[in-house]
């Protein structure tokens, strides 16, 4: 089936202090449901020792129409889209309980040697078991580098935890947004909703690496740039409007 779809419940983790759905726990939901269809594709995590191949997750572009309420029961569709040698592309929708649309996204990925932790090519093989679809959520939009800022008005420092790290043994793609709110200042946090959330990721953190996140407002929107301390190494770039 080239649409896969998930029906799951907005649990208490996903939610904050007036029982809405946050955008990490948004994201959650899309990432699980991504992780499902790999799973149905033979391309899971539970088949990475005997593929030896991992998904990495590059771009993240979303917009939210509507806050999720906690214990409301959401369909989450997803589907694969073509790929090039070195990445492809996977789109989201979120249907709410009254067949509204509280949420697309679209996202980048490439796939990666276990064995190496090097690119490795994306055959027609394996895009091929996800029967991919050519449509979009979002078709008037094209994943570009985010620039950097030139300056910056706030500073947040953060040394990796165990807690932190993922199957791939990463920072988990999700905690890289839990640094970006730890670098707004509090004016920012508290007043916005951030319904627009583009990321990029470029040079992966690990155990023990400490972050300098870095914030500017410009154009409108809130940028946090995260990288090493010494700041040769770009890590993640995350934009919220």
């Amino acid at each position: 089936m080239a649409i896969f779809e998930n029906k799951t419940r907005v649990d208490i983790n996903k939610v904050n202090s007036n029982a809405l759905i946050t955008n990490k726990g948004m994201l959650e939901l899309l990432e699980n449901t991504a992780c499902m269809h790999s799973d149905t594709a033979g391309y899971g995590i539970k088949d990475i020792p005997n593929t030896h191949l991992s998904w990495i997750q590059l771009n993240w572009k979303v917009k939210i129409f509507r806050r999720l309420n906690y214990g409301e029961t959401v369909t989450i569709r997803t589907w694969a889209r073509t790929a090039s040698k070195v990445s492809t592309l996977r789109d989201f929708e979120v249907i709410d309980e009254n067949g509204k649309t509280a949420c697309i996204a679209t996202t980048r990925w490439t796939l990666i040697s276990t064995d190496t932790q090097s690119i490795t090519k994306i055959t027609d093989d394996i895009i091929n078991k996800y029967n991919p679809e050519n449509g979009t959520v979002l078709p008037d939009f094209e994943f570009k580098r985010l620039e950097e800022p030139k300056e910056f008005s706030n500073e947040y420092v953060y040394t990796t935890q165990r807690r932190d790290i993922d199957v791939n043994k990463h920072m988990h793609n999700l905690n890289y947004l839990d640094l970006a709110y730890e670098a707004l200042p509090e004016d920012v946090y508290f007043n916005n909703d951030f319904n627009n959330i583009e990321i990029m990721y470029k040079t992966a953190i690990i155990l023990g690496d400490t972050s300098k996140c870095l914030y500017t407002h410009e154009n409108g929107k809130h940028l946090v740039t995260i990288k090493s301390m010494d700041e040769k190494a770009l890590h993640c770039i995350i934009n919220l409007w």
